[in-house]
């Protein structure tokens, strides 16, 4: 079971490491935990990943982050192809397989995101898997440290989660594609947690605003922990 807190552009450093001291109180138990915070608050610590990074050691990328910074801090885990990336900064996916490609070589944790927009979804799962295909071209399904986030875009940041169908069904065509782990994300609550992780071949969580207060998360956090048999 896996519960991972992207902090997208929120918390400063200071912020981040009071998270971070909080959570040296929860057990964990089988429950793998990752955070990501921005760019500024990266530190050495187990549980922290990179929310996009750049596939080169160094260079001339203004603006960018890549493998000599994040060594610094002993980082080992990265999140690509989020719809926010894809979207909003126009990323294409010829450049996220790429970062995909220096960051596996690298050895690195990647939580790899997918997910269809709203005109997507409305035409059935036959047009959200030739979608949601897409964004695995160039990807190595059987990377063994892949970890697969699938975050509708119409429920990043709405409010509105995917129904229990709706993530069953594409859930179980994703599986079909491979082994890795599959992650819900997409307006995750506390409220609501519990019965996604109850949906068949859901193996976790990416929370976004949910995962803020640091209460929150932990609560969510037991909630997975209550799910492993």
């Amino acid at each position: 079971m896996i519960v991972a807190a992207n902090f997208k552009m929120h918390k400063t450093r200071k912020e981040t490491i009071e998270y971070l001291k909080e959570l040296e109180n929860v057990e964990f138990t089988r429950v793998k935990v990752a955070v990501f915070p921005p760019f500024s608050a990266l530190v050495e610590n187990d549980l922290i990943g990179a929310q996009n990074a750049y596939p080169a050691q160094n260079g001339a990328y203004t603006g960018e982050i890549g493998l000599e910074q994040l060594n610094e801090f002993n980082i080992k885990r990265v999140l690509l192809g989020h719809s926010e990336r894809r979207h909003i900064l126009n990323e294409s996916q010829e450049f996220i397989a790429k970062k995909f490609d220096f960051y596996k070589k690298e050895g690195f944790e990647i939580f790899y995101c997918v997910g269809e927009p709203l005109e997507v979804r409305k035409q059935g799962i036959k047009a959200v898997m030739e979608y949601i295909k897409s964004q695995f071209e160039g990807i190595d399904l059987e990377y063994e440290k892949l970890i697969i986030a699938y975050e509708p875009v119409w429920a990043i940041g709405t409010g509105v989660s995917a129904t229990t169908e709706e993530i069953k069904e594409t859930h179980e065509e994703i599986r079909k594609l491979t082994s890795a782990p599959i992650l819900y994300g997409g307006s995750v609550k506390l409220n609501n947690i519990s019965e996604i992780l109850d949906i068949p071949n859901v193996d976790g969580v990416l929370v976004g605003s949910a995962s803020l207060d640091v209460n929150t998360f932990k609560e969510m956090i037991n909630k997975a922990k209550e799910k492993i048999q």
